[in-house]
């Protein structure tokens, strides 16, 4: 088997961003049902410090490990049983087990898409997690008609300005919060019908204000532990609030009785059972390439790091200094 040196960023214990450690390491060949893809540029994804920082033993890696959940790239070998994708393919993909903060990779082919010529490597890298994470909330989670209110909760980020395009692509009611005026206005400006500033106001009483009392229907939260009791607050009856993330830290055990004041749902949904599929994967990546291609949807990469210096975005992302997407150049 023929093996060629590339560079990677390691974690050999959990911890800070200090942790990370630049290595060389020999990749093979793809065996069945893989491929090796050369990368040109990574994504960054809050799920790299849950990784990162073991937040949860749900987020337990095997260490030492290569992080990193999506990236862009050309694919240079394709091993048996792959149909999908030919060597010269320009490909993007999410997929698990992490592993994307590399120069190369050989990997599972079953998450890895072709990418359109008109949508550049790095807005590949940028969009796949985060895209394919908008898909399922607004197609798959649960129904949302035109002219629904929905609370979304970091509307600047990279999951968010994705979200604000897609809910006016579609005519859903985005309400987006984020942590400055700055901020607010970027939701604005990709779609959300209001935005609200949580460092200077009370979501709960502005989202009652700007729904004349009613609520949400939907509230998607990625930010946990800190939103997510006031969410519920904010919810109408019937309501569905759907947790996809916690930047803010784990939310505690609750009495689920709770929801019953008001008949609301709960639910905890995650990307990689969405994708874990190939055909659905491939499917969700048609949709969401549709929006990017038609323009409906504009990624906006924001900050770009070079692979050594994936430490500092990944202070950058926790000390919430980034708007958009963070991308790691090859």
């Amino acid at each position: 088997m023929s093996t060629q040196k590339i560079k990677s960023v390691i974690i050999e214990e959990n911890g800070g961003s200090e942790k990370f450690k630049v290595v060389e390491n020999e990749i093979g060949t793809p065996g069945k049902g893989e491929i090796l893809i050369r990368h040109k540029a990574v994504g960054l994804n809050y799920i790299d410090v849950y990784h990162r920082t073991r937040i949860a033993e749900s987020y337990a890696v095997n260490l030492p490990a290569v992080l990193g959940m999506e990236a862009s790239g050309i694919v240079e070998k394709v091993g048996e049983g792959v149909s999908h994708l030919s060597e010269g393919d320009r490909a993007a993909y999410a997929s698990a087990p992490p592993g994307a903060y590399c120069e190369a990779r050989v990997m599972s082919g079953d998450q890895v898409c072709k990418l359109p010529d008109t949508i550049s490597f790095e807005e590949g890298a940028a969009m796949m997690l985060k895209g394919l994470t908008v898909k399922y909330l607004f197609h798959d989670t649960t129904k949302i008609n035109k002219g629904d209110d929905i609370l979304f909760h970091a509307a600047a980020g990279g999951v968010g300005l994705i979200a604000c395009q897609w809910a006016r692509s579609e005519g859903f009611n985005l309400i987006g919060t984020a942590g400055s005026d700055e901020k607010c206005k970027m939701a604005l400006d990709y779609g959300a019908i209001h935005s609200i500033n949580y460092n200077s106001s009370d979501f709960v009483d502005s989202v009652m204000k700007i729904t004349k009392g009613q609520g949400v229907s939907v509230v998607m939260d990625s930010v946990g532990k800190t939103t997510f009791f006031k969410s519920l607050d904010c919810l109408n009856n019937f309501g569905i609030m759907i947790l996809f993330g916690n930047a803010s830290g784990n939310v505690p055990p609750i009495d689920i009785g709770i929801l019953a004041k008001k008949s609301l749902k709960l639910t905890r949904p995650g990307l990689f059972t969405h994708i874990g599929d190939f055909n659905r994967c491939q499917d969700m990546a048609k949709v969401l390439f549709s929006k990017v291609v038609s323009k409906d949807v504009k990624i906006q990469v924001d900050q770009t790091f070079k692979l050594e210096e994936i430490g500092k975005a990944h202070d950058a992302l926790e000390a919430r200094r980034t708007t958009g997407s963070t991308v790691i150049t090859v």
